[in-house]
Formats: C-alpha cells, structure tokens, sequence
C-alpha cells in the first residue's frame, strides 16, 4: 500500500443519496388498510411499498393458500418415508431367508408382497392427488 493514500474505513457513500423525508398520518382504520395493503404486496419495506403507490409503479400481490401448502408438506413427507420403506425391502427380504425356515419364510414373503401392492396402490392415489391439487392450484 503507498503512503500517500490513507485508507477508508466504514460505509462506502451512496451514488444517489435519499436527502428527502416525506410524513403520513393514518388512523386506525387507514393503518389497518395500509397494513393489508403491504402485506399482499410481498414488499420487503413499507418505505418501498409507499414509494412504489405513489408513482404507480406496479408490484404483485402473491396470496399463499395455506391448506395447499400443508397438503404438499404432507405428501412431501409421506413419499419421502414411501421411498424409505422401498430402501429396506431388500433388508427384509435377506433377513427373512436368513432367520426363518424357507416354508416360513414364504409365507412371510407372501404377506410383504400383499402389503407392497397395498403400498403401490396407495402411491399411484398419491401421484393422482397430487396432479389434482396441481390442477386446481393452476385454475387459481
């Protein structure tokens, strides 16, 4: 480093300094609007919200259906213990021909196997649920 330039510490300024400060007054029944108002807009502050009214710029208003993403939390969950279920299948099937008799062992084998269609079954009604809740979501 030359000795000729000493070295800046803190905050570097701003190109385009806000200097300016405007004041609203609402009543009770104004803040409440207001407060609806900036929260449907997903605006990260109330200055830009305001800034954003006042020279008609344009911002989305994004409405979260809490049902439908509780219901994708659900299913989120479900397929994920669906899926680890199908990664012991194997475990099991070794660990029945190793511990029980192979007539047992069939038996055992039969019932996994009735069960793991059950579990298809229910997996194919999840998939269609799903592609329901997408469907009905889209039309929104």
């Amino acid at each position: 480093m030359e000795e000729n330039k000493k070295r800046r510490t803190g905050r570097y300024p701003k190109n385009n300094k806000r200097t300016h400060c405007v004041m609203v007054r609402f009543d009770d029944v104004e803040w409440a609007r207001f407060l609806t108002l900036y929260e449907q807009s997903g605006v990260y502050a109330k200055a830009v919200f305001v800034k954003s009214r006042v020279f008609g710029e344009t911002f989305k208003v994004v409405k979260v259906d809490k049902t439908m993403v509780d219901f994708y939390e659900k299913l989120s969950s479900f397929h994920a213990q669906f899926r680890g279920v199908a990664v012991n299948y194997n475990q099991v099937v070794k660990e029945l021909r190793s511990h029980f008799s192979e007539k047992k062992a069939m038996a055992l084998l039969y019932r996994l196997e009735s069960m793991t269609r059950q579990m298809m079954e229910q997996g194919q009604q999840i998939v269609a649920l799903a592609k329901e809740a997408r469907e009905r979501w889209l039309q929104r």
